[in-house]
């Protein structure tokens, strides 16, 4: 997901978890037919910048292995908090999927 227009619509419009030191937005109607979307957002409390890039790029492989679950059309936007800078990349996998699984009931 790159335009603000979808993270402001899947923010927005989408169902919410907090699990952890992640929160998971879905929106199961970003973009009908299309692969499923990710979008994340990791802002300055997780850190400085090289912490901010570590923590986005654990999510991004962490997200790779999930995209396949996902419905078809949805778009999904994940926030980091401030917790994720210390978190190891299978607590964040954790995490992600508690979330998954109360938002895909």
């Amino acid at each position: 997901m790159r335009r603000s227009d979808d993270f402001t619509s899947v923010v927005r419009a989408g169902a919410r978890s907090r699990r952890g030191c992640v929160v998971v937005h879905l929106s199961r109607e970003l973009n009908e037919g299309a692969p499923p979307q990710v979008g994340l957002i990791v802002g300055r409390s997780v850190g400085g910048s090289v912490v901010r890039h570590r923590v986005a790029r654990r999510l991004r492989g962490e997200m790779a292995g999930r995209l396949a679950a996902l419905p078809e059309g949805s778009g999904v936007v994940v926030r980091a908090l401030p917790d994720a800078a210390e978190a190891s990349s299978v607590r964040l996998g954790a995490d992600l999927d508690a979330a998954f699984d109360r938002l895909l009931r």
